[in-house]
């Protein structure tokens, strides 16, 4: 009898506490799933989140909470990571949060590594000096290389005693920030490796040119002469049918590297007899390396030109060229448009 009503006190007490937290409980619960789903106080604008290595999902949370009306609940972000085994899986960097991103969305984000990708364009015609102080401007890469010459530089990236001038493929590059200058010139590297390549294999027949390298040259001198995509295949023409010839490729963008600091903006006469190896109008033939990077229209022109019988071209003053078969028609050009210029 007593059992009796100790046990109906008991299930009573239950009963009352049943009814007080269950409740409360499903309310909790409730809240936590709509929290899930609702955006967080994200800015117009978005922002940015940086996740350091190292940090886990507390600090993550804190993070965020410290901005105000971001994160409603530090608890609840980092109780869902838990309780789902994201929280060993979310990966440092740089995030861009949007509006309209929820606490999930966010975590499978970062669980994703889908960072804040970085641009940075290589521009076609550019030296490797032009290059280097770029990367080197760059607010976003971890700079490794500012006190190395080129010839260490090279021997870095596994290319010991080959001239950078020209290696780099011009394109514009996306890497996320912490990406060192290192990697980021090794993947231009292989880029250009890799085009070069594939270009090559489609050379015409008969080119006076013996192997890549030599595509890669006349690819940049292409680069510098025009910037009309329609001209490139005719200047290489040009050039080839010259090495066809023996005769020198006579080229200003050449001699202007070969004279470097020494360059004053306006080529003289008496440059074009200054001998350097890169001077075409007192050397023949290629000179040793490229003079700047190519882009994929000038590597392709260079194994692929425009037949004909050109062997000369002067500037028109319009941003193009007139080509000619000989010397008399290339000199009356040349008094029609550079000395009228002039």
């Amino acid at each position: 009898m007593v059992v009796s009503s100790v046990l109906r006190r008991l299930l009573l007490t239950l009963a009352v506490l049943a009814l007080i937290f269950v409740p409360a409980l499903y309310l909790v619960y409730a809240d936590y799933r709509a929290f899930l789903v609702t955006p967080l106080g994200v800015p117009a604008g978005g922002l940015t989140l940086e996740v350091k290595p190292g940090m886990g999902i507390s600090a993550i949370a804190r993070e965020l909470q410290r901005q105000p009306g971001l994160l409603r609940s530090a608890t609840y972000l980092e109780a869902y990571a838990r309780w789902h085994d994201l929280a060993p899986r979310l990966k440092a960097g740089e995030y861009a949060v949007i509006p309209g991103t929820t606490p999930r969305s966010l975590l499978d984000q970062l669980v994703a590594g889908r960072v804040i990708q970085y641009p940075l364009t290589v521009v076609e015609g550019w030296t490797f000096r032009q290059l280097r102080q770029a990367l080197a401007e760059h607010p976003k890469l971890a700079h490794t290389l500012q006190d190395l010459d080129d010839a260490a530089l090279m021997a870095r990236l596994g290319r010991p005693g080959v001239s950078p001038e020209g290696r780099f493929f011009p394109d514009t590059y996306h890497f996320p920030a912490g990406t060192s200058d290192a990697a980021f010139l090794q993947r231009a590297l292989t880029t250009m490796d890799q085009r070069l390549a594939a270009i090559w294999a489609q050379r015409s027949a008969g080119l006076p040119l013996r192997d890549p390298d030599q595509a890669l040259i006349l690819a940049s001198i292409i680069e510098k002469e025009t910037g009309l995509p329609a001209e490139r295949a005719a200047i290489a023409g040009v050039f080839i049918r010259r090495l066809q010839k023996d005769m020198p490729l006579q080229t200003d963008p050449t001699v202007i590297y070969g004279l470097g600091a020494a360059f004053d903006g306006n080529l003289h006469r008496q440059d074009l007899l200054t001998d350097t190896p890169y001077n075409t109008y007192t050397r023949k033939g290629l000179p040793p390396t490229p003079i700047a990077l190519p882009g994929a229209e000038s590597l392709m022109a260079a194994v692929q030109p425009a037949p004909g019988d050109a062997l000369y071209f002067v500037a028109n003053g319009a941003g193009g060229h007139v080509f000619s078969a000989t010397l008399n028609e290339h000199n009356q050009a040349v008094k029609r448009y550079q000395i009228k210029e002039r």
